[in-house]
């Protein structure tokens, strides 16, 4: 059920015996860049999808021809540390509903996959990448102090070393080197996404559900003393009070121009 007020995220079914379900996020404008809003209500679509005992994997993809660029930034335009704070909270919130999706999950990434649109890539078990599509943190532009839980999600891919690099540099990605150090599973040409997440699902759907499930938990229980202290540490502040609302506007005005 969502929350009275949200907007439930579109979920379909791809064609077959209805076990795979498909989120899309986003309405197709401005990159589809999340509100805060729309992360509550992606949350609430994972947890709904989790309950689900038909469900046999689930696609998380962007409405129209891209992923997700992250946060909505026109939101923070006169907000105050604590409305960022409080939109991290919310973007944490939908990244850790989509991880415990019990259920083999990936992200068909197209256009970009950007800041906290990356990190939802990432909340994925498996990422395909059309060749065009790139993926990064260029947080570090804006001012914004990444979590250690945004932090973690990149280094248990690519070790401490590359995520320094990748958060310090800020630069994005194509998809064959987002491939060749690990941070994705998948490269395919252009178009032709759709078709490797409907091969990913057939070959799923001949597989024992249970073991699916008990595979997801097996790794996740493995990485969980990686993952849970990232986890359970008290939020610390999301911005740089003296670059970030600076920065945000700079941002801003450049786009609207």
């Amino acid at each position: 059920m969502i929350a009275e007020g949200l907007q439930e995220m579109d979920v379909t079914r791809l064609p077959g015996d209805g076990g795979v379900a498909v989120l899309s996020v986003g309405t197709g404008e401005r990159f589809n860049a999340l509100s805060s809003p729309q992360w509550h209500s992606l949350a609430e679509s994972a947890r709904s999808l989790a309950a689900d005992p038909s469900l046999r994997a689930v696609v998380i993809r962007g409405t129209g021809d891209t992923f997700c660029s992250g946060s909505d930034l026109r939101e923070w335009r006169d907000a105050t540390g604590a409305d960022v704070s409080a939109a991290f909270s919310a973007i944490e919130a939908g990244l850790q509903a989509v991880e415990a999706i019990p259920v083999p999950t990936v992200a068909l990434v197209q256009g970009v996959a950007t800041g906290a649109g990356c990190q939802l890539a990432l909340a994925c078990d498996l990422q395909v990448l059309e060749s065009t599509a790139r993926i990064g943190m260029p947080i570090a532009r804006l001012g914004m102090l990444i979590p250690p839980t945004f932090a973690n999600r990149m280094a248990l891919r690519v070790g401490p070393s590359r995520t320094k690099d990748l958060l310090y540099g800020g630069r994005l990605l194509t998809a064959s080197e987002a491939l060749a150090i690990g941070l994705v599973t998948t490269v395919v040409p252009d178009g032709a996404g759709a078709e490797e997440v409907a091969r990913l699902a057939e070959q799923w759907g001949g597989m024992s559900q249970a073991s699916l499930r008990a595979s997801k938990a097996a790794v996740n229980l493995g990485l969980a003393p990686l993952d849970n202290p990232a986890r359970s540490l008290p939020q610390g502040p999301a911005a740089d009070p003296k670059e970030f609302f600076r920065r945000v506007n700079q941002f801003l005005r450049h786009k609207m121009s």
